[in-house]
């Protein structure tokens, strides 16, 4: 069954930090590495260790690069103003070397991820978080996407950030993220175009197109990366956390930046807390009712606030064919419901009895189908797997609408509901 994601970016979100957070909330390793291996790409190797963050532990996802491929975009230099970045950098012995710094656009990209060995799954998450960054990038330099190299988020690092990344939610079988918030600093850092500010033009842009949530505290500095953005903007599925949930396993990734607070991404795998709430029953039996009055009290009944209204077939003394009603509600509704009862049955006594009932999570919604829109009423199982039921009101005036049976559009309204999850 697909798990349930919490992602606690309250020191931002990247990369790097996302996949160390999945490796330590448990994400096969080798099964990262014999991804990786497959890619058509040189010129790296991977690191991965633990290291301590303000006293925590937390897990560590490096890319190391050979000097023809370094990063371009060199963060520790512009945080730590070590002046201009020049793609020329002394040796030794003082004589400058000049990097071919590879720019790939989005097609020479999506070509290295189609040669993987990757899931079907993995490989889809991957090629939509890199096209996320090329409409992103378009967008922060006013070109057209063809038009778009990737000159930093293009970096083979980069690259292997994200398919591993892919690669670890596809397996640790995500398929719910909630993401509340992200939390980005502010003020100024230093890209290759020059001094930008934070957020930066291409995380914006992917906050901005895809609803994320954003916080803009009072750190000084990029906690969110166009990189990290991307992430959030493929996986991230809601962006409220349920009122009561159950921590299985936490993971905790570390950032390479060094800020007053500890860079960190916590990546939790939750339950959601199955509800108890007590009720109560009024029960009686009559048996000198009419049908006609028994209708109508369950009309008001409902109307006042029952939860619940029930007739059960029951022999009485003397053999005497009765009903039993039941009727479910509220502590605070206990004496309205009652005076209904005495008003429109002929019962003389009512028994009550306090209960207590598990309730599943439950959200109504309302879905797109190919007859028009309908009501569906979408509850959580505890293992995370969720559950789709039609309304009735909805498939019945669909039904009207078309001509067709009930059961072919409740069939319909059920699908289209699974595919809007």
């Amino acid at each position: 069954m697909g798990k349930t994601l919490y992602l606690d970016c309250s020191t931002g979100i990247s990369g790097d930090m996302t996949v160390a957070a999945l490796l330590d909330l448990g994400a096969d390793v080798a099964v990262l590495h014999k991804a990786l291996n497959s890619l058509p790409l040189t010129g790296y190797q991977l690191r991965i260790s633990r290291v301590k963050k303000s006293g925590l532990d937390a897990c560590d996802f490096a890319v190391l690069l050979d000097e023809a491929h370094e990063n371009h975009d060199h963060d520790m230099e512009y945080l730590y103003g070590h002046g201009e970045h020049s793609h020329e950098h002394p040796h030794d012995h003082g004589e400058p070397h000049h990097h071919d710094h590879p720019h790939r656009n989005l097609p020479e990209i999506l070509h290295i991820i189609r040669h993987g060995d990757l899931t079907p799954r993995a490989r889809e998450l991957a090629e939509r978080i890199f096209t996320i960054l090329a409409q992103a990038e378009a967008k922060a330099h006013g070109v057209p996407i063809e038009e778009v190299h990737f000159h930093e988020v293009g970096a083979v690092d980069s690259i292997v950030d994200i398919v591993a990344a892919a690669v670890c939610f596809d397996d640790l079988d995500i398929e719910r993220v909630i993401l509340p918030r992200l939390n980005e600093g502010r003020g100024f850092v230093r890209c290759q175009h020059g001094v930008i500010p934070v957020p930066v033009p291409a995380t914006l842009a992917i906050v901005q197109a895809h609803g994320l949530p954003l916080h803009i505290g009072d750190t000084e500095g990029e906690l969110v990366t166009p990189t990290g953005a991307a992430i959030a903007a493929a996986v991230a599925t809601e962006f409220r956390l349920p009122d009561r949930f159950q921590v299985e396993k936490t993971g905790i990734g570390a950032g390479k930046r060094a800020y007053e607070r500890p860079s960190l991404l916590r990546a939790m795998l939750i339950s959601e807390d199955v509800h108890q709430e007590t009720v109560w029953k009024l029960e009686t039996n009559v048996d000198d009712c009419t049908g006609e009055a028994l209708g109508y009290a369950m009309e008001r009944l409902q109307a006042a606030g029952a939860r619940e209204v029930h007739f059960f077939p029951v022999y009485m003394k003397k053999n005497r064919p009765a009903y039993q009603l039941d009727v479910l509600c509220d502590e605070g509704d206990i004496s309205t419901l009652e005076g209904i009862l005495f008003a429109e049955t002929t019962t003389i006594g009512i028994r009550r009895m306090k209960m207590e009932r598990t309730v599943l999570p439950r959200e109504n919604r309302t879905v797109s189908t190919p007859l028009g829109e309908a009501q569906v009423k979408v509850c959580t199982l505890p293992d995370g797997t969720r559950r789709a039921y039609p309304e009735y009101d909805s498939v019945a005036a669909l039904c009207r609408q078309t001509g067709r049976a009930y059961p072919e559009v409740y069939q319909m309204v059920q699908n289209s509901a699974k595919m809007d999850r």
